[in-house]
């Protein structure tokens, strides 16, 4: 445990197989560590772990409390090809679609796929633009860079 700060997510089981999973979709990231209870029932209690550098933990508390997508990952994408990887990877296997970028993996984390280019556009300094890529978004699950930036253009 190196970092003293790092958010914590409750699973209820399968949590080392999670940790497993993200770091293999984000690149530059790691599982650092495994820790459970001599003679407990759970192999990895707690799983330590890294996104890009960014630490995390997952306890593997069982069925009392559960995710809720008030608190998110979210990940800034380079292009569409990176956009599309992570968001099929995310939402397969039991995941689910929501808006605006927004999904729900099948761990019940929720998660944010931005395009880099799309944070650009609806923090420009043309409001009017910003506004119509704004308008376009609200109708997409997954963000389209493409028909964001037409819109943005006013075509």
């Amino acid at each position: 445990m190196t970092s003293p700060v790092r958010t914590c997510l409750w699973m209820e089981k399968d949590g080392e197989a999670a940790a497993r999973f993200y770091t293999a979709l984000i690149p530059g990231s790691a599982v650092t560590g495994t820790h459970g209870f001599k003679g407990g029932d759970v192999a990895a209690m707690v799983v330590e772990f890294h996104l890009a550098g960014t630490p995390y933990m997952i306890l593997n508390g069982g069925p009392h409390f559960t995710l809720t997508p008030a608190a998110s990952i979210s990940v800034l994408t380079e292009d569409q090809a990176e956009t599309d990887r992570l968001w099929a990877a995310l939402t397969a296997d039991g995941g689910q679609e929501s808006q605006c970028g927004w999904l729900i993996d099948r761990w019940g984390l929720s998660w944010q796929i931005t395009p880099r280019e799309v944070m650009e556009m609806n923090f420009s300094d043309d409001a009017e633009a910003s506004e119509r890529a704004r308008q376009a978004m609200y109708q997409m699950t997954k963000l389209d860079i493409a028909v964001m930036r037409k819109a943005y253009e006013g075509r």
